[in-house]
């Protein structure tokens, strides 16, 4: 690979850039009723609630066996899109 050297006036331009917007732009506070919406609706369950979770071994199963399902569907259909569309000869 071709190593290439820093352009300095493209470094001096992104330096001016940069302290441009640091002058410009300023920090905005969101409403508090959003944050507050926000903090009902994200929870961190409990400990126990996520030991409980995990002792249900079925359903731990089929979680696992659905994403490596998914997995294996989404590359088969890469692999498929590839040799029908990746292989084309131009000439």
């Amino acid at each position: 690979m071709l190593s290439r050297k820093p352009d300095l006036r493209t470094d001096e331009h992104l330096d001016a850039i940069e302290a441009r917007l640091a002058g410009t732009l300023r920090r905005v506070n969101p409403p508090a009723d959003l944050v507050q919406r926000l903090r009902q609706r994200i929870r961190i369950p409990d400990r126990s609630e996520i030991a409980v979770r995990l002792r249900d071994w079925r359903t731990l199963m089929l979680v696992l066996g659905g994403v490596i399902s998914g997995t294996v569907v989404l590359i088969a259909v890469a692999r498929a899109m590839f040799h029908l569309f990746g292989r084309r000869d131009v000439g």
